[in-house]
Formats: C-alpha cells, structure tokens, sequence
C-alpha cells in the first residue's frame, strides 16, 4: 500500500481494517471528526530513532507482556514510553 508517496507495509489488523473499509462496513464522519482523528494520528507519527540497552530479563519481560496483548514489543515499549512523556 502507498500513502503519501511511501510505500507502507500493513500489519494483519490493518490489512483486515482496510479490507472492511473497502467492502464499505464503515460509515463516513463529518470532516471537523476526520480532521481530528487525523491530527491524532499524526501526532503519534513515529520519527525518532532511539538505540538503548537494556537488562535482557528486563527485554524478555517486556516482549512477553507484548505477546500477551497481541502487538510488536517495539511498538509496546514505545506506547510505554509516550504514556510516560505525556503524564
């Protein structure tokens, strides 16, 4: 899939979201709520790189907990570390 002009590759879940979106099971929203929704989206945008070393039990504990909620470690210890920004 291309946005943008960039090729992206999608997750399962977001193939499965884009396959609904394309059999037309989601309803439009007023264009004030899609600007909002996209101004959200966009300000998660990931583009900073960070290299760090961890404890590997530390690692091994994070990428369990990961599995548990069904998402990419990586994609886990960054939602920890914005929830952690942000309060």
């Amino acid at each position: 899939m291309k946005f943008r002009g960039r090729e992206i590759k999608l997750t399962r879940q977001e193939k499965e979201i884009e396959d609904a979106l394309m059999r037309g099971e989601y309803a439009p929203v007023p264009k004030e709520e899609f600007d909002r929704i996209a101004k959200a989206i966009e300000a998660r945008r990931k583009d900073a790189v960070l290299n760090i070393r961890v404890n590997r039990q530390d690692l091994e504990s994070l990428k369990q907990k990961a599995a548990k909620l069904g998402v990419k470690y990586q994609t886990f210890i960054a939602e920890i570390l914005h929830r952690l920004a942000q309060n």
